[in-house]
């Protein structure tokens, strides 16, 4: 997806992984302040990064995680573009969220996006988790309310808008953040997971015939917007739709 971002903006460069066992952040990190102009961080790193970093964007610091680094002046600069894109692709898909009752699945970095880009806009926000420690925290920073496990069905069938930001679903098609049978009455269903395309709850609530949204739109702008702190330019969004639906409907056959 970057890889295309640069060729149609005619810029040398290329995108690729850095596998980062914990232990090696600090190092990485280093590695990144001398040779490049950015990097992305993505699961298990985007709270934890926070340490190593030389400054905070004012949404990372609201947030309190990260998904993009920019290299400035030798200086490691932290931002949050996954809340920002997860707006920009509710906004796309027509999905409301201003005054709201949502309901986010997760205590996670992504969630922790999610959460803030909600309670910016203007929605009234729920967490659950499995992990209540993690939710607490997160409801605590972020001015959302906890749902308990005993909670969870009264708030999931009177929520208007469900979100998973969880990795339930990541690459295994036959699993759910929700129970067996239990889908919002009449709430748009966005699961930010997007591989596989169509998750198991994606699928199950559009049977259920419930508006969905898969986690491609995300990807794609947050992958953009870091794009444009990284090179000052603004790339070509249906290309790197192209590009990110290219591999991921392959590794789908």
């Amino acid at each position: 997806m970057q890889e295309a971002a640069l060729r149609a903006a005619g810029l040398s460069g290329s995108y690729r992984p850095l596998e980062t066992p914990p232990e090696r952040l600090e190092e990485r990190l280093q590695e990144v302040r001398r040779g490049y102009v950015g990097v992305n961080v993505t699961i298990p790193h985007k709270e934890s990064v926070l340490a190593w970093l030389d400054a905070l964007s004012p949404e990372a610091q609201a947030v309190g995680a990260v998904n993009t680094i920019q290299v400035r002046d030798g200086k490691l600069i932290g931002h949050n573009t996954d809340a920002p894109g997860f707006i920009a692709a509710l906004e796309e898909a027509g999905i409301a969220y201003r005054g709201k009752r949502a309901l986010v699945l997760g205590a996670g970095g992504a969630a922790r996006a999610v959460v803030y880009a909600l309670r910016e806009g203007g929605a009234w926000v729920r967490v659950h988790n499995r992990s209540l420690e993690r939710a607490r925290a997160l409801c605590r920073d972020l001015g959302a309310q906890l749902v308990a496990e005993d909670d969870l069905e009264t708030a999931v069938l009177g929520c208007d808008l469900l979100v998973n930001a969880t990795s339930v679903g990541m690459k295994d098609p036959h699993s759910s953040p929700l129970p067996e049978g239990l889908l919002p009455r009449s709430a748009a269903v966005v699961d930010i997971v997007y591989n596989p395309l169509q998750t198991r709850l994606l699928r199950e609530a559009a049977r259920a015939g419930l508006p969905t949204l898969g986690g491609v739109p995300m990807l794609v702008w947050q992958g953009a917007l870091a794009f444009e702190l990284w090179t000052g330019l603004r790339p070509n969004l249906q290309v790197m739709y192209r590009a990110a639906l290219g591999v991921l409907e392959g590794s789908a056959d």
